[in-house]
């Protein structure tokens, strides 16, 4: 946790690159979620407040290195000039003239906006000469994206050695709620782990047995469970090569102390669509034509009933398939839980992922947690107990 921060450093009349998350999700080309550049607005404001030239880069699909007009991140920076409510200025590209005549013409407090860094091979390359290129249009590098912190690219790992690297705010607030989740957190602490696959999961779950002391398993990966200890899941989707792997998770866990919970019960039906007939059954009655589709009340009901005694909580992943209804119940109604627990003040919840975002909104909670982590790939990779690069690049030491 001994990273550097924006805590007093003067930025006035300094140029300073930001590297943000503009890969925002984009539907019939329109942004659909402000989110992420929701999030960033507190840095750019402060920064910009003091005065420093605000120079923003970022990735945004995959262009594979080259420029594709349809991958331009102009729609983010029109984007991110509504969310601060003030000009932004967008350079043709991120490197050479078009960024460095952008730079030269910017005022102190003004904000740039750089063309997509992935229109360059050395971006993901990690390529130096790429890196001094960006580093040579700021005095200072901040990262404020902790969602592209496990890649080890130009923008995000490269430049940090190329100038003065500090964690924006987003990146800040990101790294001290994770801490507190798992790295120095108030016990008892529970996972939550849903999702479809084992095999994605793997190093996750098997981080998760030595640092927890409650992991409950949910989504399809709790069939993979069940089905490796003998259980008939009937057509639910599992992994039967996995079950050595289940099993010796199960041992992993038993011998360090934590707690494996997994369904007790279950919603099962005959085929995967919106409101089919459903069977609320046993786990160890699942009729062999019928797939487990979400957790069944009891199950819910005994998560519920142990939630107060839990301190900590980290989920990721949910519990059913809740894009579908109604197999999103046991999903919302944790969700909701959680979200009361937490506004009560008895627990400190932190949760990641799209999924689980997703599944968080539609119940209506995603502002009732401690954290919400909107990265991806980094929050998973943190939870696995990863070094990651764009992190690491901010260490003091």
């Amino acid at each position: 946790m001994a990273f550097r921060t924006l805590d007093g450093v003067d930025v006035a009349g300094k140029r300073v690159l930001l590297r943000a998350d503009l890969n925002v999700p984009v539907r019939d080309g329109k942004i659909s979620d402000l989110t992420r550049i929701e999030r960033l607005s507190p840095t750019i404001r402060e920064l910009s407040g003091k005065g420093a030239k605000v120079i923003v880069c970022s990735h945004f699909d995959r262009p594979k290195g080259k420029r594709v007009p349809e991958m331009s991140l102009a729609p983010m920076a029109e984007a991110l000039g509504k969310v601060l409510g003030r000009p932004v200025a967008f350079a043709d590209d991120c490197i050479g003239a078009p960024a460095q005549q952008a730079v030269a013409a910017m005022a102190n407090g003004d904000v740039l906006v750089l063309e997509n860094t992935r229109f360059h091979p050395g971006e993901e390359k990690n390529d130096k000469a790429f890196a001094s290129q960006l580093a040579s249009l700021a005095d200072l590098f901040v990262n404020d994206a902790f969602s592209a912190a496990h890649r080890a690219h130009a923008s995000t790992e490269g430049v940090a050695h190329c100038l003065p690297a500090y964690a924006g705010r987003l990146m800040q607030a990101e790294l001290e709620a994770l801490h507190l989740a798992l790295g120095n957190p108030t016990r008892p602490v529970a996972a939550i782990v849903g999702g479809a696959k084992v095999s994605t999961k793997l190093e996750l779950l098997g981080n998760l047995v030595g640092r927890v002391n409650m992991l409950v398993i949910g989504g399809a990966m709790a069939n993979t469970f069940l089905a490796a200890q003998g259980l008939n899941v009937g057509k639910s989707l599992q992994e039967a090569e996995m079950h050595d792997m289940a099993r010796d998770i199960l041992a992993r866990a038993k011998a360090a102390g934590c707690e494996i919970v997994l369904p007790t019960d279950a919603v099962v039906a005959t085929e995967f669509k919106a409101n089919p007939p459903t069977q609320t059954v046993s786990v160890n009655a699942v009729p062999s034509d019928s797939m487990i589709l979400d957790v069944g009340p009891a199950s819910v009901a005994a998560l519920l009933a142990r939630l107060p005694s839990i301190r900590t909580l980290v989920w990721n992943g949910p519990l059913g398939a809740f894009e579908t209804p109604p197999f999103d119940a046991a999903t919302v109604a944790l969700a909701k839980a959680v979200g009361a627990a937490t506004q009560a003040g008895g627990l400190r919840s932190v949760a990641g992922g799209g999924d689980t975002v997703s599944a968080l909104r539609q119940a209506g909670v995603i502002d009732q947690l401690t954290y919400v982590s909107s990265a991806g790939g980094a929050f998973l990779e943190w939870l696995e107990g990863k070094t990651l690069p764009g992190v690491a690049a901010l260490d003091v030491a």
